[in-house]
C-alpha cells in the first residue's frame, strides 16, 4: 500500500510502499478515506513534543476518515507519540473501540480537516466554558479552532461572536464564518467591547487585551499559546471581576465525551453548518504539502487522500 513515511525527524515524510498493517486483537483495518496534516502531526515529527521522539521509520497521521465494512468512521491514532503508525496512508490499523461511526452523508474531507481542531472549539465553548444562549463571545485567531469556534459559538446561540485575528486573511476567514465583529488583535480594537467568554488558542499579549473585555464572573478559556507561552494579565484583573482562567486539552476528554463531540461535529458538516477552509493533496504530493503547512503556505488546513 502507499502511504507517507518519516524516515528522520525533523525531515518531511515521503511517500513510499508500505505493507498492509497485520489485523491485531480488538483492532480493525480502516481504509482511509482523508487524512489531515495536523500541527499536533508537524510537532511529533521534529521529536521536540513531550511524548519524546518517536522511532522511525513510521506514518505519521493522529486522525483520519474512512470506511469499515462499507460505514464511514473517525479514527484517532497515537502515531508520533507512542509506537505505531498513523492515518497517511491507504489503510490504517485502530483500535476498534475508538472507532466514531459517522452520518452516510458526511464529507469526509471536510470531516477530515474539521476534526479535532472542531472538537476542540466545540467542547472549550460548550464543556468547560459553559457557554449559555444570548452570551457575547469573543474568538481570539482563525486557524481551524477559531473558524470552528465562530460556527459553534452561533450554533449553541451565542447572542453575539466577535473574532479578533492577525492578518488580512484570517479577519476575511473570520467574516466567512460568520462573526458579527472582527478586529485585529491591536489592544485598541477590543476597547468597548463586554464579553461573556474568550475563547483563546494564542495567549501572551492578545489575550491579556482580549480579557479587559470580560464582564464580572466572565470565563476564559486558553487552547494553546502561539502567540506566547506567557501572557501579561495583572492580579487585578482577574481579582476585580472574578474572572475564571481554565485550561483545556482534548486529552483529558473521556472516550464517550470525544465521540459524541465528533457526532456533533459530523451532524453539523453533513448539514453544510460548519467547514473551514482546507486544500485537497494527493497523498503522494505529501512531502510538498507537509513543508506548505509547517510553512503556513496554504489556503488553510491540508488533507491527504490516497
Amino acid at each position: 500500500m502507499r502511504a507517507a513515511l518519516i524516515t528522520q525527524l525533523g525531515e518531511p515524510p515521503a511517500a513510499a510502499e508500505q505493507s498492509k498493517p497485520a489485523v491485531l486483537t480488538d483492532h480493525v483495518v480502516v481504509d482511509v478515506l482523508a487524512a489531515p496534516i495536523t500541527p499536533l502531526d508537524l510537532l511529533c515529527a521534529t521529536g521536540t513534543s513531550y511524548f519524546g521522539s518517536p522511532a522511525t521509520p513510521y506514518v505519521p497521521g493522529v486522525q483520519g476518515i474512512g470506511t469499515v465494512g462499507g460505514r464511514a468512521v473517525w479514527f484517532p491514532t497515537t502515531a508520533g507519540m507512542t509506537a505505531g503508525n498513523g492515518s497517511m496512508a491507504e489503510k490504517a490499523l485502530v483500535r476498534q473501540e475508538d472507532l466514531v461511526f459517522l452520518p452516510d452523508d458526511v464529507p469526509p474531507v471536510e470531516m477530515a480537516a474539521l476534526g479535532l481542531s472542531a472538537v476542540a472549539a466545540h467542547m472549550a465553548l460548550t464543556w468547560r466554558g459553559e457557554l449559555k444562549p444570548g452570551e457575547t463571545v469573543i474568538v481570539l485567531g482563525c486557524g481551524a479552532v477559531g473558524q470552528s469556534a465562530i460556527q459553534l459559538a452561533r450554533a449553541a446561540g451565542a447572542g453575539r461572536v466577535v473574532a479578533a485575528a492577525r492578518s488580512e486573511k484570517g479577519r476575511e476567514r473570520a467574516a466567512r464564518a460568520g462573526a458579527d465583529t472582527v478586529i485585529s488583535l491591536e489592544p485598541s480594537e477590543f476597547v468597548g467591547i463586554e464579553a461573556d467568554l474568550l475563547l483563546d488558542p494564542l495567549f501572551g499579549a492578545p489575550a491579556a487585551a482580549a480579557a479587559q473585555t470580560l464582564r464580572p464572573g466572565g470565563r476564559w478559556v486558553n487552547l494553546g499559546g502561539s502567540a506566547d507561552e506567557t501572557c501579561p494579565i495583572t492580579s487585578s484583573t482577574l481579582r476585580s471581576r472574578s474572572l475564571r482562567l481554565s485550561g483545556y486539552t482534548n486529552n483529558e476528554l473521556t472516550a464517550h465525551q470525544r465521540a459524541e463531540a465528533i457526532s456533533t461535529v459530523a451532524h453539523l458538516a453533513a448539514r453544510g453548518a460548519l467547514a473551514v477552509d482546507h486544500e485537497v493533496v494527493r497523498l503522494a504530493e505529501v512531502t510538498n504539502a507537509w513543508r506548505r503547512q509547517a510553512e503556513g503556505a496554504t489556503r488553510g488546513r491540508i488533507v491527504l487522500v490516497p
